[in-house]
């Protein structure tokens, strides 16, 4: 796999600092956005990348997790998964912005599912993250259907191991189902709990791990990461 282009490591930096006043406003005003856990990240050292995990529960989620980090945080900008422009609905809106370059732009690279092997599936996100990089990821991959968190894909695990970064849950409760109507009006309140990071050490005494070799662990450990999310949002 090619490496990831210098243009599209930059071109994040400077759009999630770029709109993080505005998206922060916009958040505060019409959603109430309430954030807590900073004081969690404070004990993860300065140049080591992080994994931040989350729940999925609506189209506005990439753009919560950034904003709720303080302006100029060490851990931006966020690189996060996207698949190919086919994997997004083929019509409208979604067709012309969805999977292309303003995803990259952004902060997107490209997954690419159907490897069965997580370190072809997931080359760029390595990569970053061996560069001491940040990610954001969705573990379980799509958005939930029923707003509670669904079954977690082991790909999280997997770069957390790689890379040695820890994981960071991050719980967002407010989003799912909202409509424009009660953004309009100011009906929902969206809280955004960070959890404490979770390190190597903390999976690999709480998953079974099976047998030498044994990829399910994987999904194992992202299934533990996905519970440490459900508790923050019901806490």
């Amino acid at each position: 796999m090619k490496k990831v282009p210098r243009f599209f490591i930059i071109s994040p930096l400077i759009f999630q600092i770029a709109i993080w006043p505005a998206t922060r406003l916009f958040l505060r005003f019409f959603m109430h956005l309430e954030v807590s856990g900073l004081e969690n990240l404070k004990e993860i050292p300065r140049g080591r990348s992080v994994i931040f995990a989350s729940n999925h529960s609506g189209e506005i989620d990439p753009f919560i997790t950034p904003a709720s980090l303080p302006f100029m945080s060490r851990f931006i900008p966020l690189y996060y998964t996207i698949r190919d422009r086919s994997f997004y609905d083929k019509s409208g809106i979604r067709q012309m912005i969805y999977g292309g370059f303003l995803f990259k732009f952004i902060g997107g690279q490209y997954v690419y599912p159907g490897l069965k092997d997580y370190e072809k599936s997931l080359p760029h996100h390595l990569e970053l993250l061996r560069e001491n990089r940040n990610l954001f990821i969705f573990p379980e991959g799509g958005i939930s259907k029923t707003g509670a968190p669904g079954e977690a894909k082991g790909g999280v695990a997997f770069l957390a191991e790689r890379s040695n970064s820890p994981i960071v849950p991050v719980g967002v409760k407010g989003v799912y189902g909202m409509s424009i109507s009660d953004f309009l009006m100011r009906r929902r309140r969206i809280q955004v709990a960070f959890g404490a990071p979770i390190y190597q050490e903390k999976l690999k005494s709480a998953v079974d791990r099976g047998d030498a070799g044994d990829m399910s662990v994987y999904k194992r450990e992202a299934r533990f990461v996905m519970n440490e999310i459900g508790r923050l949002i019901v806490g």
